[in-house]
């Protein structure tokens, strides 16, 4: 299984529905290959404020991408979606080879999981346990306009390097 791991800055992308993308986070990378996505607080100021630093915010496997033809990337609803936000589980202590590789100021924001350890990707394992029996996204709701967003989020790509990181469009 192809999982994507990034660092998150704050709450809301995805929503409590379970549409990653609302917000545009993660941009380009949304449309990448994967079948599974972790998102776990980053250590930034940010993400400290918003109580979600170093801890697993969420969990969506089994992607269903939705285009968003103004956005950088699609809205993605899953087959299996767990959100915890600040109630998450400290990485460090379920996850610590993972919190290794990416809480440190040197760190990369995104990983996708062919790159991990074997080690790791058991960890990364463990932790998709906590969405595999969770209920799918919400569907959009109809008659809202999707291409519109508060682009909280700096821009991300799939760009040359993030290609080299296994990302694949």
């Amino acid at each position: 299984m192809r999982v994507f791991i990034y660092k998150r800055t704050h709450k809301g992308d995805p929503n409590t529905q379970g549409h990653f993308g609302v917000e545009d986070c993660m941009g380009r990378l949304r449309d990448c290959s994967y079948d599974a996505v972790i998102g776990i607080g980053g250590i930034s100021n940010w993400a400290e404020s918003e109580q979600i630093s170093m801890k697993v915010n969420w969990v969506g496997i089994g992607p269903r991408k939705v285009p968003q033809p103004r956005q950088r990337g699609p809205i993605i609803l899953f087959d299996h979606f767990r959100i915890f936000e600040e109630r998450g589980k400290e990485l460090i202590f379920i996850a610590p080879l993972l919190a290794r590789r990416l809480l440190h100021p040197k760190a990369p924001r995104f990983v996708f999981s062919p790159r991990l350890s074997s080690s790791e990707q058991s960890e990364v394992n463990r932790i998709l346990t906590e969405a595999q029996d969770a209920p799918p996204s919400l569907p959009l709701p109809s008659g809202v306009k999707r291409d519109v967003h508060s682009r909280v989020c700096p821009p991300s790509s799939c760009s040359p390097t993030s290609r080299k990181r296994g990302c694949l469009p």
